[in-house]
């Protein structure tokens, strides 16, 4: 499907693309064929990525995140496909070719010179992108959490390296370990939102991100789950997990004060989409379990929208209080 007639492409998208490139200091010809690959790439993978970056972000980042993000999305597609032990390969291969990339400074691949490219640009450390690859190994055979300190762990392996490698160009106005404090209670509420959004196909896939712990405390078992029942315990932890998630979300938002004023719709856009998917939540309950959930593009285009217009502010986009309160009444604790 092409997008051609998208508000957000736009009849001169190759030359603003061609001028994000000039402006975040990608000159080379090469490189250039590099970067029109890979955002062409993430245009057709990840429309909504894609037109949240396009969309939101300042021309010399541009680039910068677009390599990023497609970077991250390949290496998923990887490991979401086939058969486990095919799977398991294919990220084997791809690992061991990202580390010698790293270590040459060379590649084969477009998605990764890219990627390449922006990091000695920008000067990216390779901690976190190698932290993130050994998560997403360990995600490979996911086992389950058995308590919220293994959830825990989870954030600090897998959720929070992920987050650290997409805003890795992002300028910072504070100490680095204020900002990875700030991206930690980022990955914590975004991930609880993610696997409350995503419950239903993880379920269908032999999958649960919810603590057994959680299950435990309002007597849900996983076949209450998996057969879709709509119990007052089901009720429960869901709205309990939501709240935990909003509760980090809200402490989240103290990260717009802590980058430029340009940057902030970005991320702003991250934080609105999370409790967005979260009053959804609260809206379809039970449902959660028996039916897929997808954000749609016209809801992603209007919070892109929304958070472009809130500009410079250090707030996200409030959050429907009353509704909020009306669904935590109908799904107590």
């Amino acid at each position: 499907m092409t997008h051609r007639n998208s508000s957000i492409v736009g009849r001169g998208s190759v030359r603003s693309w061609r001028h994000c490139l000039d402006v975040a200091g990608v000159r080379e010809a090469a490189a250039h064929a590099d970067y029109f690959a890979t955002e062409r790439y993430l245009r057709r993978r990840s429309f909504n990525l894609w037109g949240t970056v396009r969309g939101l972000a300042p021309p010399e980042s541009q680039p910068h995140l677009i390599a990023t993000a497609a970077f991250l999305r390949y290496t998923d597609d990887l490991c979401d496909r086939g058969p486990m032990q095919e799977r398991a390969w294919r990220f084997e291969e791809w690992a061991g070719h990202v580390r010698k990339a790293l270590d040459t400074g060379s590649s084969r691949h477009r998605l990764l010179r890219a990627y390449l490219h922006s990091a000695d640009l920008l000067n990216l450390p390779r901690t976190w992108l190698d932290s993130y690859v050994e998560g997403t190994r360990f995600d490979l055979d996911f086992p389950g959490f058995a308590q919220e300190a293994d959830y825990q762990r989870y954030v600090d392996e897998v959720a929070l390296p992920s987050g650290m490698v997409v805003f890795g160009p992002v300028p910072r106005l504070v100490a680095e370990q204020d900002f990875v404090s700030s991206c930690r209670l980022f990955a914590d509420g975004g991930q609880r939102a993610d696997f409350l959004s995503d419950l239903f196909e993880d379920l269908r896939d032999g999958r649960l991100f919810l603590p057994i712990s959680d299950l435990d405390r309002h007597g849900v078992t996983r076949t209450d789950l998996t057969e879709g029942r709509d119990t007052s315990g089901v009720r429960a932890l869901i709205s309990s997990t939501a709240r935990s998630a909003r509760a980090s979300l809200d402490e989240a938002e103290r990260i717009l004060g802590e980058i430029p004023p340009d940057h902030r719709p970005f991320l702003r856009f991250f934080l609105c989409l999370f409790h967005k998917r979260l009053d959804d939540v609260g809206t379809r309950g039970p449902a959660l379990i028996r039916s897929p959930y997808h954000d749609g593009r016209m809801a992603s285009l209007r919070v892109i929208v929304r958070s472009r217009r809130e500009g410079a502010s250090t707030r996200a986009h409030p959050v429907r209080r009353e509704r909020t309160l009306r669904q935590l009444r109908r799904y107590p604790r």
